[in-house]
């Protein structure tokens, strides 16, 4: 077993005021400054991500090119994610955080550099990505694992909805901003503010009370700890599904940054402010999602957890096939709402399964497995969507989702005796929820 360092236990912190509320998580003061730091950051990183995809279509007006920046991007994520779990479980999350969420602010000002100077060219996005790509995947493991250390055990379900409120706010308003600021001064200027946008979770940072945190023990460094934590999810049958499910929907079901980058200015002729509005009706629904997420207090049941897959590859199979932009539109809203009650069950679900000493790995490979699939997913997304059609990399992502999800699915109702209709039934119910 791996041996552990000695830190105060998590019982010598400040009791945080628990209770009930919608949004009792923050009042933790430690995660009230980080909550309110990160809704500041990632709306300029939401800035960044819409400026890039439409840098690169400028560029190149080229879907594939489009996913090859995507997957240089999240590329390291599966290369090095793991490792980023370790790092999460042998050090301070919250010093790491500070010198990662630097390195993501210096990586975002060189891009902006480039291009206002009107220097940028197609191989400096490509770099630049594969460098946010090594940095996230040390950033994003900690991050998450980070969410208990600041409110405890018992409000973490909690804390993990209001992050993707928080990550959903910040997806409706910074592809709203960027779309307005690219139309009036360019690309370049959305990357410098994203730049800027980092002091605030810096200075959530900064201003914390070590003191008031609920520390997990720290892991002494050792050989084989990477292995013993995929031997742990091995183990666990509820962590094995939701992997595979995560790997799947996040693989060829959240490439939303390509397919409706294309549907705008493909199929509907539409500028930079128009993909922007498609990006913010899907980020709108999955706001509510992550509101009405809030309200989940116990662990989300693997039934649920397919139910919900099968809802979201319905919305999106059916969002590809509407005639008009406006039903396009209307339509991403329902599909971000079933994105994100699916996305933060999972999360929830990993979170509140695995033992502490354990929760920086185990959150990186499900990372991995979310964010790991990109690389793949995204480059053959975008190849469909230019062979056959923009509309095609959206319903072709759904089909997929759908009839991998249908299989599992199948696997737990025969294991567990439960019929189709029944499944179907959850379906709809999550649907219509």
């Amino acid at each position: 077993m791996t041996s552990v360092a000695a830190r105060p236990p998590a019982s010598t912190a400040p009791s945080a005021p628990h209770g009930e509320g919608m949004f009792r998580s923050l009042r933790v003061r430690n995660y009230r400054l980080y909550a309110s730091g990160q809704l500041i950051s990632l709306t300029g990183t939401w800035m960044q991500r819409v400026a890039q995809d439409w840098l690169v279509l400028e560029l190149t007006n080229s879907g594939t090119a489009l996913g090859v920046v995507t997957a240089l991007q999240f590329g390291p994520a599966l290369l090095f994610g793991l490792w980023g779990g370790v790092i999460a479980d042998r050090g301070d999350k919250r010093k790491i955080l500070f010198a990662t969420q630097g390195a993501l602010a210096l990586v975002a000002l060189l891009l902006g550099v480039l291009d206002v100077a009107g220097v940028v060219q197609y191989w400096h996005v490509l770099v630049l990505a594969m460098l946010l790509g090594f940095v996230s995947a040390v950033d994003t493991p900690v991050r998450q694992s980070f969410v208990v250390e600041m409110v405890g055990r018992k409000d973490l379900a909690n804390a993990v909805a209001i992050n993707s409120t928080i990550f959903n706010a910040a997806r409706i308003m910074g592809p709203a901003i960027a779309g307005g600021m690219i139309a009036a001064v360019g690309t370049g200027w959305a990357f410098l503010a994203n730049a800027l946008s980092s002091a605030a979770v810096l200075c959530g940072l900064w201003m914390m009370r070590p003191a008031e945190l609920y520390p997990a023990p720290l892991v002494r460094r050792a050989r084989g700890q990477l292995r013993e934590g995929i031997r742990y999810v091995r183990r666990r049958a509820d962590l094995m599904l939701t992997m595979v499910l995560v790997f799947v929907i996040g693989t060829f079901g959240l490439n939303f940054q390509i397919t409706t980058a294309l549907m705008a200015k493909q199929v509907f002729h539409r500028g930079a402010s128009g993909y922007g509005l498609l990006s913010t009706s899907l980020a709108v629904g999955a706001c509510v999602g992550a509101v009405l997420a809030t309200r989940r207090s116990a662990r989300p049941t693997q039934l649920f957890l397919v139910a919900t897959a099968i809802a979201f590859s319905m919305f999106e199979i059916a969002s590809g096939v509407m005639p008009g932009y406006d039903l396009t539109a209307l339509l991403l809203v329902p599909t971000g709402l079933a994105m994100l009650t699916l996305t933060t069950a999972a999360n929830s679900s990993v979170q509140l399964g695995v033992e502490p000493t354990m929760r920086g790995r185990v959150m990186a490979l499900y990372l991995v497995c979310f964010m790991g699939g990109t690389p793949f997913g995204a480059p053959i997304v975008g190849w469909l969507a230019g062979v056959a059609g923009p509309r095609w990399g959206l319903v072709g992502g759904g089909l997929i989702c759908l009839v991998t999800t249908l299989a599992i699915a199948a696997i737990i109702g025969q294991r567990r005796g439960l019929t189709p209709s029944y499944l179907a039934q959850r379906a709809s119910r999550v649907a219509h929820a």
